[in-house]
């Protein structure tokens, strides 16, 4: 399998809190909607926590500044990624999503690459 991770980033005018209920409760149930057409096997949203603990551990990295969550999106293949968006319907599904992304992630400054996962502890 590979994946897709994107690394999210929200838009300036919304908070944390209302970037992530909406990509919770209105992002989230589109991706479901058109996984099938897309070739999506999974979809796992990760939100980051408001907490001391990640201002701490980032300080003692010297991290940049954090993201407001990742998604994560599994394919069968490269080319089953290839093939998601060559359809019709694919290719409006694709559309549907990307519209609906604009409304909450500030897409210039959230990074998104396939990759393909090695499992060290499981």
């Amino acid at each position: 399998m590979v994946k897709l991770v994107f690394a999210l980033r929200r838009l300036p005018h919304l908070s944390r809190e209302e970037f992530q209920r909406y990509w919770r409760e209105v992002h989230a149930p589109l991706v479901r909607k058109h996984a099938e057409t897309l070739g999506i096997r999974r979809y796992v949203q990760t939100h980051t926590l408001e907490t001391p603990l990640n201002q701490a551990t980032a300080a003692s990295r010297s991290a940049p500044e954090e993201y407001d969550g990742v998604a994560e999106l599994w394919w069968d293949s490269l080319e089953s990624y290839a093939q998601s968006a060559s359809s019709t319907e694919g290719r409006q599904a694709a559309i549907e999503l990307l519209e609906d992304e604009r409304r909450f992630i500030d897409h210039a400054r959230s990074p998104l690459w396939l990759n393909e996962e090695n499992p060290v502890v499981s």
